[in-house]
C-alpha cells in the first residue's frame, strides 16, 4: 500500500495504489490479459476507457474483445493465459454466457482463468444460482460496476489467477526435481532436474521462467576438476542455448555471471538479477542465472541459500545416478554403448523403422589368439583402433557398439552397411605400436524388415549368422533367415527332449561285436549309445551326442555309459561268453572333466570288472586338449590297466610324432576309408594307417566292414581285427547270447 494519503476519489484511489509499481516496469514487460465477452459495443468502450493506462502488480492490461458465443469459442480456441474474462451473461441467447463458462472449464481445461459474470438483466440469471451450479468467481450487475468496484473486482481477481499460477509452477517444479532426482531410467535426467529447477525459482521469486538459464560443468579432468561449462536448461528467450559452452553465449552479462559464480563456487545477488550456485559436493558445479525485478532482501537471500544447498545434493545424488547408469549402458574400455544400450536401440529402430534397416555383429577373428600371444593391452589397442575407424568411415548415421569381447554391433541403413562395403574398411593395415596389424573379421547380418521381435530376439539371431559364418569360413557373412531360427529352435527342443529322455531312462545301449580277422573269434564288443522317443523312433547319435556335448550333458550320461558297459562285460563274463574287452567311447567334454579319472574307477569298482577287460576309444580331437594333461591322464589309465584306442584315426589333426609317445594300443581305421576300398582309389589310406600301425607296434581294427570283400581286403592288408555290418549289427544286451552261440557255430 503507498503511504499517499487516500483521496475521496474512488477513482483516484486505484491509480495511487498501482503508482509504485511502475518504477519496476522496465524489468518484466509482459501484460495481463482480459477478455470483454459482451454483444455490446458501447460495455466494449466504456470498460476499456475505465481501465485505460492501468496497470496491477506492475502489468499493464491486454484487452481481447468478443461479441458473441460463438466468436469467443472461436478467439479462445487459439488463445492462453487468459487471466481475467469479464463475461456476459445474455448475449445471443438468454444462457450463452454461462454456456460459455462451460466451455472454459470443461473443454478448455482453464482451471485458473478468473471468471467474473455481469449482466444487464439480473432477473435471467439470479445470483444464487450462477454461484452454485457454475464455477465462477464473482458475479455482478452492469450498473453496479463503477470504475472503482471495477478496478477492485479486476484487481482482486488477478491477485488470485498469479497467486494460483504460482503456486501451480513451483508444484510442477518442485515434481521435476523430485522425478528427475529419484528416476534411473530417465535418459535426460539432469536437464529435467535443471529445468525443475528453473520452473521452482521462477515461482519462488515471483518472476517467470523466461529470464533463467542454468549451466553445468563438464569434462572434468584427472583430478576432478572441471574444464568447460555448458547450459543444461533454458528457457524463453534463451532456449535456444541449450548445450551451449557459456563462453559462446552472446549476453555479457550473463556469460561473465555464469562463469563468476561456477568458478568462485557462490552465488551472486545484483540489484536486477542473480546467479545462484548449487553448492553440491560432486565436481560438476552448478549455476542459474535469473533476472529480477528488484534485489532481494537478506532473508530472501538466505532462503534461497538453504534452497540452492539441498539442490546440490540432489545434484550429486543424480550425477551418481548418471553415472551408474553411464557404466550401465557404456562399455567403459572403447567409450562406445554396450549390449545392453545396443538392444534398446534396436527396440527403438524396430518401432519407428522410415527405411531398410540392418543389425551388423563384426567379429575379429583369431582375436584370443591376438591375446595370448601379443597380450592383452596390445588387443586393447586393436579394439581401439578397429572402433575409431568404423567410427570414422561409417558416419553418424550409423549407431556403433561393442557388444563383447571382440565382438561389435552396427545398426542402420541396409545401403551402408552392405558387407561387401564393411570389409573394404579392413582392407588397409591397422598400425598397432608402429607395427603394421592385418584383420579378418567374419560377420553375421539380420534384416529389420518384418520383424516384431525384441531388441534381444534380433541381436540374437545376429548371433547364430555369426556363429556360421566362423564355423564355415572365417572372413565370411552370413545373413540370417527365418530357416536358421527353426533349426535352433528345433535343436533346444531336442535337447530339451534329451533332458528328459535321460531322466526317463529312454536311452539304452547297443553292443556291435569285434571279431578277429584272421581267427573269426569274437574279441571284443563296443557299447554304442541310443535314443528311442516315446513315439518309437531311433534318433541318429549324430544328431543328439553333439547336443549333449554342448549342454554338458554329456558328462553324466558319459558316467552312466561307463557304468552300464563295465556291468554288462561282468555279466557276459559270468555267463561265460564274455571276450577279452568292452569298449566305451570318451568325449572330449568327458576327457577335460578333472575328476575323469576317479569316474571311472568308480565304475570299475562298482561293477566289479578288471580294468584291463575295458578299453576307452577316445578321438583324435582328445589329444588336442593339452599334451600335458592328455599324457598324464593316459599315463594314469595305463597304471590302472585300462587300455586305450585311437577312434576315427586319420579324420583328425593329431600329430605323429605325438602319437608315438602315447601309451596307446589300438588305432582304429574310419568307416570312411574302409568304403574307399570300393573306389577306383581302392584302399590306399587304410593300407597307410596299417603300415604305420605295425611300425608303432600297435593293434590295428577298422570299423564300417560291410561286405565279404571288405573284410578279405584289410586281412590280407595286415589289419587285425574288425567290426561292421557284414558281421553284426549292433545289439541289445539280452540277444547277445543268442548271437554269440550262433557265430561260435559257424
Amino acid at each position: 500500500m503507498s503511504n499517499t494519503p487516500i483521496s475521496n476519489d474512488d477513482d483516484a484511489l486505484f491509480i495511487e495504489e498501482d503508482v509504485e509499481d511502475t518504477l519496476l516496469a522496465h524489468h518484466v514487460p509482459r501484460t495481463w490479459k482480459i477478455a470483454i465477452v459482451d454483444d455490446d459495443e458501447d460495455v466494449h468502450r466504456a470498460t476499456e476507457f475505465a481501465l485505460l493506462d492501468v496497470k496491477i502488480l506492475n502489468r499493464k492490461l491486454e484487452f481481447i474483445h468478443t461479441y458473441s458465443k460463438a466468436e469467443t469459442r472461436e478467439v479462445f480456441s487459439k488463445e492462453s493465459d487468459i487471466a481475467v474474462i469479464l463475461l456476459d451473461v445474455v448475449m445471443e441467447t438468454e444462457q450463452a454466457g454461462l454456456e460459455l463458462v462451460g466451455y472454459i472449464r470443461d473443454e478448455l481445461k482453464w482451471r485458473d482463468s478468473r471468471i467474473i459474470l455481469r449482466t444487464g438483466q439480473p432477473g435471467y440469471a439470479p445470483e444464487e444460482d450462477a454461484i452454485r451450479d457454475y464455477d465462477i468467481n464473482d458475479y455482478k450487475t452492469k450498473n453496479e460496476l463503477t470504475r472503482k468496484k471495477l478496478l477492485t473486482a479486476l484487481t482482486a481477481a488477478i491477485r488470485s489467477y498469479d497467486q494460483i499460477r504460482t503456486i501451480d509452477a513451483s508444484r510442477r517444479g518442485l515434481h521435476q526435481i523430485i522425478t528427475s532426482s529419484g528416476s534411473f531410467s530417465v535418459e535426460d535426467g539432469i536437464q529435467r532436474f535443471a529445468s525443475g529447477v528453473i520452473t521452482q525459482i521462477a515461482a519462488l521469486c515471483g518472476v517467470p521462467s523466461e529470464g533463467l538459464i542454468c549451466a553445468q560443468g563438464d569434462r572434468p579432468d584427472a583430478l576432478g576438476h572441471t574444464l568447460t561449462f555448458s547450459v543444461i536448461a533454458s528457457a524463453g528467450q534463451f532456449s535456444n542455448l541449450m548445450n551451449c559452452p557459456i563462453d559462446e553465449i552472446g549476453n555479457e552479462l550473463i556469460r561473465e555471471s555464469l562463469r563468476q559464480t561456477l568458478t568462485r563456487r557462490e552465488s551472486i545477488f545484483n540489484k536486477d538479477n542473480m546467479t545462484l550456485f548449487f553448492s553440491g559436493q560432486g565436481n560438476r558445479p552448478a549455476a542459474a542465472f535469473v533476472e529480477l525485478p528488484c534485489a532481494l532482501n537478506d532473508i530472501d537471500q538466505q532462503l534461497l541459500g538453504v534452497f540452492c544447498a539441498n539442490l546440490g545434493v540432489c545434484l550429486d545424488n543424480l550425477g551418481l545416478v548418471n553415472q551408474l547408469k553411464n557404466h550401465a549402458y557404456r562399455d567403459q574400455l572403447l567409450m562406445l554403448p554396450n549390449r545392453l544400450k545396443f538392444i534398446e536401440q534396436i527396440d527403438h529402430a524396430i518401432k519407428n523403422a522410415t527405411e531398410k534397416q540392418l543389425v551388423v555383429l563384426i567379429d575379429i577373428d583369431d582375436f584370443a589368439g591376438i591375446n595370448d600371444v601379443l597380450g592383452h593391452h596390445y588387443g586393447d589397442l586393436l579394439l581401439q583402433s578397429v572402433a575409431n575407424r568404423l567410427t570414422e568411415k561409417l558416419g553418424g548415421d550409423i549407431y556403433l557398439a561393442r557388444i563383447s569381447g571382440d565382438v561389435f554391433g552396427l545398426l542402420g541403413s541396409e545401403k551402408a552397411l552392405q558387407p561387401d562395403n564393411i570389409r573394404r574398411l579392413f582392407t588397409t593395415t591397422f598400425v598397432i605400436a608402429e607395427t603394421d596389424h592385418t584383420v579378418s573379421m567374419s560377420m553375421g547380418i539380420v534384416a529389420l524388415t518384418g520383424y516384431s521381435e525384441s531388441g534381444a530376439d534380433v541381436l540374437k539371431d545376429a548371433s547364430i549368422a555369426l556363429k556360421r559364418s566362423k564355423g564355415h569360413q572365417r572372413g565370411s557373412h552370413t545373413m540370417f533367415t527365418r530357416e536358421m531360427g527353426i533349426e535352433i529352435h528345433e535343436r533346444a527342443l531336442l535337447m530339451q527332449q534329451l533332458h528328459l529322455a535321460f531322466d526317463a531312462e529312454r536311452l539304452f545301449l547297443v553292443y556291435q561285436p569285434q571279431v578277429d580277422l584272421n581267427t573269426r573269434h569274437v574279441i571284443g564288443f563296443e557299447a554304442l549309445l541310443r535314443w528311442r522317443t516315446d513315439a518309437g523312433e531311433l534318433v541318429p547319435p549324430s544328431d543328439f551326442i553333439p547336443l549333449a556335448e554342448h549342454s554338458g550333458l554329456i558328462v553324466s550320461l558319459g558316467a552312466w555309459v561307463l557304468r552300464t558297459a563295465c556291468h554288462t562285460m561282468v555279466m557276459l563274463q559270468e555267463a561265460g561268453i564274455a571276450p577279452q574287452r568292452m569298449g566305451v567311447n570318451v568325449s572330449v567334454i568327458q576327457f577335460r572333466q578333472p575328476d575323469f579319472i576317479a569316474t571311472v574307477e568308480a565304475a570299475l569298482k562298482d561293477s566289479g570288472l578288471h580294468p584291463h577287460h575295458l578299453e576307452l576309444e577316445i578321438t583324435e580331437s582328445v589329444t588336442m586338449v593339452g599334451a600335458e594333461m592328455f599324457e598324464n591322464s593316459l599315463a594314469k589309465f595305463k597304471e590302472l590297466g585300462v587300455q586305450i584306442a585311437i577312434d576315427d584315426f586319420g579324420t583328425g589333426f593329431s600329430s605323429l610324432s605325438y602319437l608315438d609317445k602315447l601309451p596307446v594300443d589300438r588305432l582304429k581305421i574310419d568307416i570312411a576309408f574302409v568304403r574307399q576300398i570300393d573306389t577306383p582309389e581302392g584302399p590306399r589310406i587304410a593300407e597307410l594307417i596299417t603300415q604305420l600301425g605295425k611300425k608303432l607296434g600297435l593293434q590295428l581294427i577298422a570299423e564300417g566292414i560291410e561286405t565279404e570283400h571288405h573284410w578279405k581286403v584289410l586281412r590280407d592288408m595286415g589289419c587285425h581285427e574288425g567290426q561292421g555290418f557284414f558281421i553284426a549289427k549292433p545289439m541289445v544286451e539280452a540277444d547277445i547270447a543268442s548271437w554269440v552261440k550262433d557265430w561260435n557255430a559257424k
